[in-house]
């Protein structure tokens, strides 16, 4: 007994031993399955890569003992036939006896000459394995099978109903269909005879021409219908069939006429067809996918024409009669005129040419780092999934700049648990400007921009070299950058029709400014664009001076190109809201809605220049440092801005805006209602982002020309193009080179009850003494009722109401709101100081 309790405690001891030893057991076996579960991926790859190989090697087999059997199969059949077995002894077959009978099989046994098909698919299975490329597998699959069935059937039916030649019989020593073929068409030729059979397999092959392509059925039509096909192709190649054609856009694009012969020969590959580089992170290397570099921003209707000698209008007018208003002359008159040409008095100009530009080392095609790109992918995917987020894709869109990562989320997965872990994928990519699209428009991923490590710069000749802005129909055609997918992004000034430019202090601003202007001038005649220039810093556009005489607008009396002072910017405002009225009053008595239609009847001669008919060109007022203008005239620079912008698109007129200072004293009510085309760079807190954009995003780039677009309901990320300023002063000096016109294209005199400075009081009114302390005290507190200066300085009601009424005049307090107080238009001393220096300088 003793014994037996001494072995039971024995035992009893071996098991505690042993528990610790099973517990270790089942946590190393744990954390290896986490270790395989977390290397998933690399495990995958491993295996996918050892089965293509194993594929490759089977389908170049068959293939090989095929093509051999079909060569040299005659030699062989002694070996095959009545043998069940592998034949032994020598055979001509290139894969040996395997082959021999491999081969025997699928095309004796199977389905003939289409059994080449088999081996085929099998490469294409292989290589989707690889990674190599990407295929439909089940697309394959689908035509494959379709095409060697039918085919087997059809080889089999010719082999034995079409009397063909001995010797082309004997080119092979097997049935051309294989078993498969001799027994279906044996079948069809018993049941419904040759001739029905060979309908059903016309038929058949019919069907699968139109599962491949719907053009195989108006084919068809055609073939029934020759002659009324032939007469509909002879009346589409009348003239006026033409041209209506043309009228609708539906002719091919010609390349931009004006440009000089070198340059349109300079067209290349590299920039007809941009590469959208698209990258399945879930495969191992990149597929590149073509895709047309068509604009990202709406379409307008075609520009007139861009090449060198005018178009006609591209809508039907009626030649009127002479009426009242002397709009037209006679049909006889008009006919005896050639159409009005507004290049003529400039017509040996020369378009700058391309070699002016610098490309900056860009290359075509984007550069693809794939061990930035998978090492960015892993750390999306351990991020995520460290949070419980699980997806079932991952793809990468490399841009210039920015690569978007398009993530599938699992079933169940809530887009706001990923959309907030923004920064957390921030910090473990170690970068700045993450930003999160959930969803996508359009799609349903979620995308993950990305700055690369790596930038590169999108130069100007890219763009305008390009074929897409080349053969544009716009009328003012604005080449912005390139987006993410790698395609020239262009809008149209006449559509915006005004733009709104914000962003920080060297984030893009002004080069994005320069860009817009070196669109239109690579683009429009001297005759047909007028540029008012406006920089408060006076350096920016400086360098546009030698354009005085070709592109420039201005007051008679004004002796700069560029206007710099203040003053005089509220005196060509009011100017510009002079001529739109002319404009428009114009239009009303030759029954027009809008600057194109008006040109089109003054081209045509229906309109009488001796009635004060006159061309009218583009007019495009750019301002820079909006904001400075804003804190020195107030709202004598905002309200006929804000007119501008409601009235002026339909005569032609267009405004660009820019400013450092997005903010809502700046960019007011007005001003975000009448420019709905918004272009934000880089700026630094999100309320500024919501004031540009109405959203945020713009606090997220990355800066150095990323930039966000708004022209519709969803921003577009752009990389703006890079021109540098040597590359200006180039254009301009070749513009300014060149003939020109007597002086600059002269805007109306403002009304002469404007016409003295805003800031100014009239002249039988003297400023309080007390001003300058009252407009101080004034800015300092924000508080500008007269009860409040009344109480303050223990003034008198009446003269505390007539500073009110000064300081309204001079631009620092807005006018009465009724119930509302006054607003205060100055916010620093700054510019208080300034205001009052001009006061008294004027007085």
């Amino acid at each position: 007994m003793a014994q037996k309790s001494d072995k039971s405690k024995t035992r009893k001891k071996a098991g505690r031993k042993d528990a610790p030893q099973s517990k270790a057991q089942t946590a190393s076996f744990g954390q290896w399955f986490k270790q395989a579960v977390a290397n998933r991926h690399a495990i995958g790859e491993t295996v996918n890569f050892c089965l293509s190989m194993m594929l490759l090697v089977v389908a170049m087999f068959i293939l090989l003992s095929q093509i051999s059997y079909i060569v040299n199969g005659h030699l062989d059949q002694s070996a095959v036939e009545g043998c069940g077995s592998l034949a032994e002894g020598p055979v001509s077959n290139w894969c040996g006896r395997l082959g021999l009978h491999t081969a025997h099989y699928f095309m004796d046994n199977g389905f003939g000459l289409t059994s080449l098909l088999i081996p085929v698919f099998l490469l294409q299975v292989s290589m989707r394995l690889l990674n190599a490329y990407k295929v439909r597998l089940w697309k394959w699959f689908i035509n494959l099978t379709l095409i060697m069935v039918w085919g087997s059937i059809t080889l089999s039916y010719v082999e034995h109903n079409i009397p063909l030649p001995t010797e082309v019989l004997q080119l092979v020593p097997f049935p051309w269909g294989g078993s498969h073929g001799n027994a279906v068409s044996q079948l069809l030729v018993e049941d419904i005879g040759p001739v029905l059979t060979f309908a059903v397999l016309a038929v058949c092959f019919l069907l699968y021409c139109v599962y491949l392509t719907g053009e195989t059925i108006s084919i068809v039509r055609k073939m029934f219908r020759p002659q009324d096909y032939v007469k509909r192709r002879s009346h589409a190649a009348t003239p006026d069939e033409e041209g209506a054609d043309e009228a609708q856009g539906e002719e091919k694009p010609a390349a931009d006429k004006d440009a000089p012969a070198a340059d349109r020969e300079k067209l290349s590959a590299d920039y007809e067809t941009p590469l959208s580089t698209v990258i399945d992170l879930n495969d191992a290397e990149p597929t590149f996918e073509v895709a047309p570099a068509t604009p990202s921003a709406p379409a307008g209707p075609p520009a007139e024409g861009t090449d060198g000698a005018e178009a006609g209008p591209e809508f039907e007018i009626t030649v009127p009669e002479a009426d009242e208003e002397g709009q037209g002359d006679t049909a006889a008159d008009v006919a005896d005129l050639e159409p009005y040409d507004p290049r003529a008095d400039l017509s040996h100009y020369e378009f700058p040419p391309y070699d002016l530009l610098d490309d900056h080392g860009a290359t075509c095609g984007v550069a693809i780092d794939m061990e930035e790109q998978k090492a960015n992918k892993n750390r999306i995917i351990e991020v995520l999934h460290s949070f419980g987020v699980e997806i079932t894709s991952i793809k990468a869109t490399v841009g210039p700049t920015i690569t978007l990562y398009e993530i599938t989320p699992a079933p169940g997965v809530r887009i706001s648990k990923i959309r907030n872990l923004e920064d957390d994928i921030a910090l473990s990519l170690s970068a700045n400007g993450i930003r999160i699209i959930a969803p996508i428009p359009g799609k349903g991923t979620i995308g993950i921009e990305v700055p690369n490590a790596k930038p590169q710069i999108v130069s100007m000749e890219s763009l305008l070299n390009s074929r897409t802005f080349q053969e544009t129909k716009y009328e003012l055609p604005i080449a912005l950058g390139k987006t993410i997918t790698n395609e020239v992004y262009m809008v149209d000034l006449a559509k915006l029709p005004h733009l709104l430019v914000a962003g920080a202090t060297g984030q893009g601003k002004s080069v994005g400014l320069n860009a817009i202007i070196g669109s239109l001038l690579y683009k429009k005649h001297p005759a047909e664009l007028k540029f008012v220039m406006v920089d408060p810093k006076k350096v920016e556009f400086s360098i546009y001076s030698p354009l005085l005489n070709h592109f420039l607008a201005a007051l008679p009396d004004n002796d700069e190109p560029i206007i710099t002072d203040v003053h005089k910017v509220v005196r060509t405002l009011k100017s510009l809201c002079v001529e739109m009225d002319n404009r428009y009053d114009l239009l009303k008595q030759a029954k027009c809605k809008n600057v194109k239609e008006y040109n089109a009847k003054f081209k045509a001669r229906h309109l009488n220049p001796n009635n004060g008919h006159r061309f009218m060109p583009y007019i495009v007022v750019i301002i820079d440092e909006f904001g400075d203008l804003i804190m020195t005239a107030g709202k004598e620079v905002e309200l006929p801005i804000a007119r501008i912008a409601q009235l002026a698109r339909a005569v032609g007129i267009h405004m660009v805006i820019a400013t450092q200072r997005p903010t809502t004293t700046i960019i007011t009510g007005n001003i975000k209602a009448n420019f709905p085309g918004r272009m934000a760079f880089k700026v630094m807190q999100r309320i500024d982002s919501q004031t540009i954009l109405d959203r945020t995003g713009a606090n997220q780039l990355v800066g150095r020309g990323d930039m966000l677009f708004l022209a519709g309901a969803e921003p577009v990320r752009v990389q703006c193009a890079f021109l540098d300023t040597p590359e200006v002063e180039a254009i301009s000096e070749f513009i300014g080179q060149q003939q020109g016109y007597l002086s600059p294209y002269e805007l109306p005199e403002p009304p002469a009850d404007d016409g003295g400075s805003p800031s100014t009081p009239q002249n039988d009114e003297q400023l309080d003494e007390m001003f300058a302390e009252v407009a101080q005290w004034v800015v300092a507190s924000q508080q500008g009722s007269t009860s409040a200066i009344q109480r303050k300085f223990s003034i008198g009601y009446n003269r505390a109401g007539r500073l009110t009424d000064q300081l309204e005049k001079a631009g620092i307090v807005s006018p009465a709101r009724g119930s509302k107080p006054r607003e205060v238009l100055i916010r620093d001393d700054q510019s208080l100081q300034t205001l009052l220096e001009m006061l008294q300088a004027r007085i």
